[in-house]
């Protein structure tokens, strides 16, 4: 798909990865329709950004009947990138039965739904393009992750399901997974410095990533150095090995990410 003159719903626009993301469509010559719960950060960004037409809708999405709100006022447009997500990190019983309620709603729940009341018309008219932002959480279980673990599991595997659905349709879908991200994303919201040895990405690598799965229809694009994506590979493949491996040294990183973000839930 070409960007160019395309409409494009960005939510989770006003975090550091959205901020990225956003960018990267507009330099594209994509019209944006940011949406996030800040009000004030939305309106800044719209403004920041080239190009002219960009709109904001401010949305909470772990509300009820918000995803029919949103979509409501967004009105038409070309390509959804569901990029909101809430913080998952932490042993489960230090979640509330409302913050578990929260991030599935925002992280899972949310996109799934959106997609499906687009998808009738989309596929009517033969053209649009779904963007999922996952993580490599989505391939390897790691530990404090059970919550966020199983949205970005959930996530992934609905898109790649659902663009198997939608092959031939002229409709997209796919995945963008990164791995530790400097700059944003869990390891800046809480502090944290992503150990050494796993290396990281940057946020303007996440958003040249969605435009890549946009502009040449990529099932999956992952955000991280080659090693990250080695060790996601075979975690898959070897949850027990890879667990006794890296447990002990990822347990204490996750605790102090978990920590930095529990305020954020």
């Amino acid at each position: 798909m070409d960007l160019n003159g395309k409409a494009v719903l960005l939510s989770g626009a006003t975090g550091g990865l959205g901020r990225a993301i956003a960018e990267a469509l507009a330099a594209r010559g994509a019209r944006l329709i940011l949406s996030s719960r800040k009000a004030e950060d939305l309106e800044q960004l719209a403004a920041s950004l080239p190009g002219t037409g960009h709109t904001t809708v401010v949305c909470d999405l772990a509300e009820e009947g918000a995803v029919p709100a949103l979509l409501e006022r967004a009105g038409d447009f070309d390509v959804l990138v569901a990029n909101a997500a809430l913080p998952g990190s932490g042993r489960l019983e230090s979640f509330s039965q409302d913050e578990i309620g929260r991030a599935l709603r925002v992280n899972l729940e949310s996109p799934v739904r959106l997609t499906r009341e687009l998808l009738p018309v989309w596929q009517r008219r033969g053209s649009g393009h779904f963007v999922f932002i996952s993580s490599l959480s989505g391939f390897a279980p790691l530990p404090r992750s059970s919550i966020y673990a199983a949205t970005k599991f959930g996530l992934r595997g609905f898109a790649l399901s659902l663009r198997e659905d939608l092959r031939g349709s002229g409709v997209g879908v796919s995945v963008v997974s990164p791995g530790a991200i400097r700059e944003a994303g869990m390891f800046a919201d809480s502090g944290v410095t992503p150990p050494p040895p796993m290396g990281s990405g940057t946020p303007k690598q996440v958003g040249g990533a969605v435009v890549r799965a946009i502009e040449h229809d990529k099932s999956e694009v992952c955000v991280s150095p080659l090693r990250q994506r080695a060790f996601a590979r075979f975690a898959m493949l070897a949850p027990e090995i890879s667990g006794r491996i890296v447990g002990p040294v990822a347990a204490k990183a996750a605790d102090e990410v978990a920590a930095g973000q529990t305020e954020k839930r």
